[in-house]
């Protein structure tokens, strides 16, 4: 047992030495892996170090470099500077040398005129005061040669110029002294071929004229002793179509309610062809060729416009040739004035429905559509929104208020008249179920037609009532206003 502990105890002590052996050559292997990472972090300090100092040898290099550079740059300026020094002593030294010959030139000079004077004397037989005299008579007669030349190239630039300035001068005073045209009604009359068709217009018991005036909006006054019907609204788009409707009737010579209503329909349809037509036309007259097709178009349009009781469209073309006459007197472009004139008031075809001034509207229309600048300007300036660019833009200013200042040209109670049958037509179609409501007989009688879905035919007596009281209420008006309200149903089938 003894034996056996013993064994233990160095079989313990051998696991001891072993274990310490161990932990012995670990902590050598440490060291020496410690050692080297330790030489090589020297190492490259070592080599950090070396490009360090490379790095500020080179840099010291190049200042040394760049050092001498300066010295020798610093030595080149002394150089130039040295140069120009002597350069300038030389220039002093040849100014002096140039005064001291012009000194002696002009010693010579004086020498060399004192011998002419002596000669000339000897020669001509005059004395010296005798020979200036002649000499101041030529100079003298030389100026006055010259001074009469120099008045006649300022009298030719002065002609021109006035010719300028008499172009300007004359389109001013046609601008302050324009005169006339004729103002444009509220009728349209229509000649009737036959006395017995005025009873065909009538219908009977009167249902013709009156399914006319519901469709179109306009009174018919049929005289008996007169071979014409006349044809009176306020709205010269109603009194066209009307006027178109009726004389297709008359022409067709059937006349009944179902006729009327196709023969409306047609007017209506040819509305557009009728604005070319009258564009086309309003060029011709005028003496203006090569009209953008839009610009026929919205010409044509406003041969329904009408301002201040004056046709928008006959006013342009007569403000057309009074600028081409004008233009042809004082000398300025008459083809470039008609156009100008023609299309100055273009812009109130859109007035109603855009922003803006007539003038500026128009202008930016006939830019879009390819129009000169010149044009365009004169367009623009008209009512002198803009500078005016040409002395034709003067004429079509001069033209405009020419067509426009006679006396009964213009008259503002149409314009006032058809502000308040606008208004009165308004004011009723915001009514409850109403469709269509039309201003007759001068605005003392109102045509009012109703959804028949919305109000039935007992309801039509309220309905008249309550429109008259708005009326009242709303509108101010001279005299009495008559309310017709109707109420139609229409059902139509087709077998085949």
């Amino acid at each position: 047992m003894t034996d056996m502990g013993e064994a233990v105890i160095i079989v313990a002590l051998l696991l001891a030495c072993l274990v310490a052996l161990i932990l012995v050559l670990l902590a050598r292997r440490e060291a020496t892996a410690t050692r080297q990472q330790a030489a090589e972090d020297a190492a490259a300090i070592k080599a950090e170090a070396r490009g360090q100092v490379e790095e500020l040898k080179r840099r010291e290099d190049r200042l040394g470099e760049r050092e001498a550079e300066l010295k020798l740059e610093r030595r080149q300026l002394r150089d130039l500077a040295d140069q120009l020094d002597a350069r300038a002593h030389d220039l002093d030294e040849r100014a002096r040398d140039a005064e001291a010959d012009r000194r002696a030139a002009q010693a010579r000079l004086e020498q060399a005129r004192a011998q002419a004077d002596a000669l000339l004397e000897s020669a001509s037989g005059l004395s010296m005061q005798e020979a200036r005299a002649e000499q101041l008579h030529r100079v003298v007669e030389q100026a006055e040669h010259d001074a009469a030349a120099q008045v006649r190239r300022v009298e030719a630039r002065a002609r021109k110029h006035a010719e300028d300035r008499a172009r300007h001068v004359v389109a001013t005073a046609v601008h302050r002294m324009s005169g006339p045209t004729s103002t444009q009604s509220v009728v349209t009359v229509v000649p009737l071929p036959a006395e017995e068709m005025k009873g065909r217009i009538i219908g009977k018991e009167g249902r013709n004229i009156r399914t006319f005036e519901a469709l179109t909006g306009v009174n018919v006054i049929i005289d008996d002793n007169s071979d014409q019907v006349t044809l009176s609204s306020f709205d010269a788009e109603r009194r066209e179509v009307a006027a178109v409707a009726l004389e297709a009737l008359i022409t067709d010579g059937r006349i009944h309610p179902q006729r009327i209503e196709l023969a409306y329909a047609d007017a209506l349809a040819g509305a557009r062809d009728r604005a070319i037509a009258a564009g086309h036309d309003a060029a011709e007259r005028a003496g203006v060729p090569g009209l953008h097709p839009e610009i026929i178009e919205t010409l044509g349009r406003l041969r329904l416009r009408v301002s201040y009781g004056q046709n928008v469209l006959a006013h342009l073309v007569e403000s057309a040739l009074l600028a081409g006459v004008m233009a042809t007197e004082i000398g300025a472009d008459p083809a470039l004035a008609r156009r100008a004139a023609l299309l100055h008031d273009i812009g109130k075809a859109f007035t109603a429905d855009r922003q803006g001034t007539h003038a500026a509207l128009g202008a930016e229309m006939l830019q879009r559509l390819g129009e000169s600048d010149l044009v365009v300007n004169a367009v623009a300036a008209h009512h002198d929104e803009v500078p005016m660019e040409s002395v034709e833009a003067v004429l079509v200013q001069a033209a405009d208020t020419a067509s426009a200042s006679r006396p009964g040209a213009r008259r503002e109670e149409l314009d006032q008249y058809v502000e308040r049958m606008s208004s009165l037509e308004s004011l009723v179609t915001a009514h409850p179920g109403v469709r269509r409501a039309v201003a007759m007989a001068a605005g003392r009688e109102v045509r009012v037609v109703v959804e028949p879905e919305l109000v039935d035919d007992q309801a039509l007596p309220d309905v008249a009532d309550a429109i008259a009281r708005q009326i009242e209420s709303d509108l101010s008006y001279p005299g009495e206003i008559t309310v017709t309200v109707i109420r139609e149903i229409r059902a139509s089938a087709t077998a085949g």
